[in-house]
């Protein structure tokens, strides 16, 4: 064991090493969070100030993490900085920024690029770098090695280089950031032992696989796999809903079987951080190889046109009453991507208030844990959330369940409304005045 990879391996193992997260977000702070609750010493790194500033002043900016855990790593020493500048201080680099899609749907690395060429000027030997965006198969030993060589270092001697793939899901009450078992590849066999002396500490069950290659394929995998089976379930709930059957009776009753079978749901498009972008990641790089990916693409055309299909359901409801879409008040219930969180990033909600609006809608929005419409990349509403009441819900032509918020009283919302489209399976198959999507 050469001396450098001695002395990081020790600095980590008896959790003196200092570790900088690069990203601030819904994956990168509640790894500080973990970090700092273990006794590191974190550095927090971000282009936004704003975050930082909340972190200073103990107050949250992402709601299934409480001000208190913030006070908190506050209290441990953490530092927040926009400064790429005291990167040199740093034992343990951390990525964790965004990776989306751009409009022709091709991977945009401008993120990951763009911070790696920031920091590069600051390394130096006896430091560990580790991706946890998720990307395509090849994207550490295409953009960071050869960036990280150009300065000098040879990686797996002087300098480690990991992939480990982020698996958080926020709101999850079950799974945290330390017990959900972490996937580390490495450049080499030194890297990867850096790696697993990295995570061991803060993560209960580290996975240790042969490359990064291997690392970044099985996140695609974990996400392409939930697409494909919420694309299979999405079109079978359209078949059925031809058939007057109710989807998720179907789901329940064969859910009952103990082996063979998985339950999936179905819902009005994909949301989130990974399942409606990384599958693309993968059919981008697999044409590189000369290899079409029809069956992922498949599910990705059915998960894409979800959203328009609950528009017509829409339009079906509305025509019960005599009316058209346009000129229509309707009330998107649930702007997040799922429930019980305040994530909206890629949220089908807010697709469907687009297009209803597009259609001469008079859309707006109740949503417990979005009090305001955020600033989005793609979307601009000027809205605040509507509490919901008895008189509220009368003034509405059709009520539309987005996202199925565990906050809402269901019983009440379909007492007062006067047609509810409900794209989640919260009534049962008959219930009047409820039209399923």
């Amino acid at each position: 064991m050469t001396n450098i990879k001695l002395q990081l391996k020790s600095k980590l193992d008896d959790r003196t090493a200092v570790i900088g997260i690069i990203g601030l977000g819904y994956v990168g702070l509640p790894l500080a969070i973990c970090y700092s609750n273990i006794g590191y010493k974190v550095v927090g790194f971000d282009i936004d100030n704003s975050k930082i500033d909340s972190i200073n002043e103990g107050k949250t900016y992402i709601k299934h993490i409480p001000s208190s855990e913030l006070i908190k790593l506050k209290e441990n020493g953490f530092e927040g900085t926009t400064d790429f500048s005291s990167i040199s201080e740093i034992d343990a680099i951390i990525i964790c920024v965004p990776t989306p899609l751009n409009k022709y749907r091709e991977p945009d690395l401008s993120f990951v690029t763009g911070t790696i060429d920031s920091f590069a000027p600051y390394l130096r030997q006896g430091q560990i770098v580790s991706l946890e965006s998720t990307t395509y198969p090849g994207t550490t030993e295409e953009e960071l090695l050869p960036r990280i060589e150009a300065k000098g270092f040879t990686v797996g001697e002087d300098i480690y280089l990991v992939y480990s793939p982020e698996r958080e899901d926020p709101g999850n009450a079950k799974y945290t950031t330390r017990t959900i078992p972490k996937v580390c590849g490495g450049h080499t066999s030194n890297c990867s032992e850096i790696g697993q002396a990295l995570y061991g500490q803060a993560i209960d069950t580290v996975v240790s696989v042969s490359s990064t290659k291997v690392a970044e394929f099985t996140k695609i995998l974990e996400n392409i796999h939930r697409a494909v089976n919420i694309g299979l379930v999405n079109e079978m709930k359209i078949v059925a809903d031809k058939m007057d059957v109710d989807i998720h009776e179907v789901i329940e009753a064969a859910a009952t079987k103990p082996f063979g079978f998985t339950p999936y749901y179905p819902g009005p498009g994909l949301g989130g951080h990974c399942i409606p972008i990384d599958p693309f990641y993968l059919t981008w790089k697999a044409r590189e190889y000369g290899i079409n990916t029809r069956f992922i693409e498949l599910a990705g055309e059915i998960n894409t046109a979800m959203p328009m299909w609950v528009v017509s359901k829409v339009a079906e409801a509305l025509n019960i009453q005599q009316k058209a879409i346009s000129g229509s008040k309707i009330l998107v219930l649930g702007i997040s991507y799922k429930k019980n969180i305040d994530d909206m990033r890629e949220s089908p909600s807010v697709e469907l208030m687009q297009l209803l609006q597009d259609r001469g809608a008079i859309v707006e929005y109740s949503d417990p844990h979005v009090p305001s419409f955020p600033k989005m990349r793609k979307y601009t509403f000027e809205l605040s959330s509507i509490e919901i009441s008895a008189e509220n819900l009368k003034a509405y032509d059709c009520v539309l369940i987005a996202t199925d918020h565990d906050a809402f009283d269901y019983e009440m919302i379909q007492e007062n409304s006067s047609i509810v489209v409900d794209t989640r399976g919260r009534y049962q198959k008959g219930t009047s005045n409820v039209v399923k999507a």
